[in-house]
């Protein structure tokens, strides 16, 4: 197996095109290609794609290479460098995110759907099917795709913002504690050196007062020290407003689709309903009436002579319009007074009462003279 692993080595440290090794040229560059994922040295692929497309000179292998796809190896096994490759490409399409199904089931489902799709593509299992299921996908929801892949690249971008926000605050915090730390020590050397010297040459009386000039000064500094250490601290909280106004930037706005032949479960997209015309009237129709049907003719000794009458006609009148006011009238409770109404209730039930009492009455008298 030793032996093995390292013909394998050997193998890959050889270009199969032109045969030449690492070994004797350490500056030699490989590179592949997406299309097949040969292996060949960067003097191959200038001599052999410089002038246009042309097919992979590995033995076997027919496929039409151009020099713009090459590029550097990332993984040293090539089968991982592949399934990478299709992982990026796959997830690139089917690129929907949680918000937009209706369950955590349903993404879920996406998710598994998904990894099968990658799995067929990298085991080589009914290739030709599911790339055109991804090609009508892509075709079908290019809007949707677009503002997701917008939305990534927003993230992505304010993680960075946030991420150099956090950077730059523990910068400050290594540099105040670095400041502090040196001040601390110079004011300690130089009070120390100020306390010897007064000492060397001032009296005994003094050293009582020297103490105490020296307690005041450190309290002074201390003082200092903590308004800087304040300063600091400010400015660090208006870092952190900074990132998190960074971090509640507005997404760009999804579009989606409903449910494609390809991913189910997706939350179904309502069309706003059109703006309906401004109608003063609120529903209401004035020529409408709900509890009645306007007639041409109403049978009446008072207008009978009227509706014959050219005089009247001559001048403009006309019968509709009277029975249409008077219907309305009699319909909206116009000319009815509430007030006249209960007032003629109220004097029927009293001398209905006043009756009542008064047949009482008589009838206890004839008891009692019997």
């Amino acid at each position: 197996m030793a032996s093995n692993a390292a013909s394998r080595r050997d193998e890959d440290e050889v270009c199969p095109v032109c045969k030449s090794s690492r070994y004797l040229n350490p500056d030699m560059r490989f590179l592949i290609n997406p299309e097949c994922y040969h292996k060949m040295c960067e003097s191959c692929v200038d001599r052999i794609f410089s002038s246009g497309p042309a097919n992979c000179p590995v033995a076997g292998c027919r496929k039409t290479l151009r020099k713009n796809r090459f590029r550097k190896q990332t993984f040293e096994d090539i089968g991982v460098e592949r399934e990478v490759d299709i992982r990026r490409r796959v997830m690139h399409i089917l690129n929907r995110r949680e918000e937009e199904f209706d369950s955590k089931r349903a993404y879920d489902d996406f998710l598994e759907q998904r990894e099968d799709i990658i799995a067929n593509l990298v085991s080589r299992i009914d290739v030709a099917k599911t790339e055109a299921q991804l090609q009508k996908y892509a075709a079908e929801n290019m809007q949707s795709i677009r503002a997701n892949q917008a939305i990534e690249a927003e993230e992505a971008s304010s993680f960075q913002a946030r991420m150099t926000l956090e950077q730059e605050e523990a910068r400050l915090r290594r540099q105040a504690v670095r400041q502090e730390y040196e001040t601390e020590r110079r004011e300690i050397q130089a009070g120390r050196e100020d306390f010897l010297t007064r000492l060397a040459s001032g009296s005994s009386t003094d050293a009582a007062a020297i103490a105490r000039e020296g307690h005041k000064v450190l309290l002074k500094k201390s003082s200092a020290r903590r308004s800087e250490e304040e300063r600091i601290r400010q400015k660090q909280a208006a870092l952190r407003l900074d990132n998190k106004r960074i971090s509640n930037l507005s997404t760009v706005e999804q579009a989606g689709a409903a449910d494609t032949g390809l991913v189910k479960g997706l939350r179904k997209i309502k069309t706003p309903e059109p703006e309906k015309p401004y109608d003063p009237f609120m529903g209401y129709v004035p020529e409408k009436r709900d509890y009645y049907s306007l007639q041409s003719y109403y049978p009446s000794q008072y207008l009978d002579p009227i509706r014959n009458d050219a005089r009247m006609l001559a001048g403009g009148y006309d019968l509709r319009e009277y029975y249409s006011r008077t219907l309305l009238e009699a319909f909206a409770g116009l000319s009815c007074f509430v007030g006249e109404e209960i007032s003629q209730r109220d004097a029927a039930n009293t001398s209905t009462s006043t009756a009542t009492e008064g047949a009482s009455m008589a009838v206890e008298g004839g008891e009692n003279t019997a």
